[in-house]
């Protein structure tokens, strides 16, 4: 027992001096998954994002159908994000290096340009749901059998509202020119 407690208090006061030096500003990183379902849910509201993103009768696994699809989008930008920093780099690495290094050499450039390049993604994208969910939520209220009549896939069209925020979002991306 006591040599168990010596041994975490020894790991706790190692691993503190290891995340005091890092370098790396948490601001800037993307937020995970469930970071950005907890904002857009905050965001467009708590029905509106059941609706968005629930697939069961009540609804209530909203939040994990939104962490599943967020993860999959986030992988994807971190790709994206790779190729686009690699050919940057490569097109004038003296540039790219003052552009995007913080420390004396630069030689943090390349990982603060994909986490820059896949934090402005996230953002795009949450934008760009957010406005959809907006959208489809005054379409909705303006005529709702319609609504159902256009979105709606499945047997009793309960799946309008994700469908419209799925298909206005992916407009709006597609539709957004990439920062450079």
């Amino acid at each position: 027992m006591r040599k168990t407690f010596v041994t975490l208090v020894a790991g706790a006061c190692l691993a503190v001096p290891a995340g005091a030096l890092a370098d790396d500003d948490a601001t800037n990183a993307p937020p995970n998954a469930s970071q950005s379902c907890k904002q857009l849910r905050a965001t467009m509201g708590e029905g509106a994002f059941k609706a968005a993103y629930g697939t069961n009768k009540n609804k209530s696994n909203a939040f994990g159908k939104c962490v599943s699809k967020m993860s999959k989008a986030q992988q994807d930008d971190q790709t994206g994000a790779d190729k686009d920093c690699k050919t940057e780099q490569q097109a004038n690495p003296a540039n790219f290096a003052t552009k995007y290094g913080t420390n004396n050499n630069g030689n943090n450039a390349y990982g603060k340009c994909v986490s820059l390049k896949s934090k402005e993604a996230d953002e795009k994208r949450t934008d760009a749901t957010v406005s959809a969910a907006k959208q489809c939520k005054a379409e909705r209220k303006a005529n709702p059998a319609a609504f159902k009549a256009r979105y709606g896939t499945n047997k009793n069209k309960a799946n309008a509202f994700g469908k419209c925020v799925s298909a206005k979002a992916k407009a709006q991306q597609d539709a957004t020119p990439p920062q450079a």
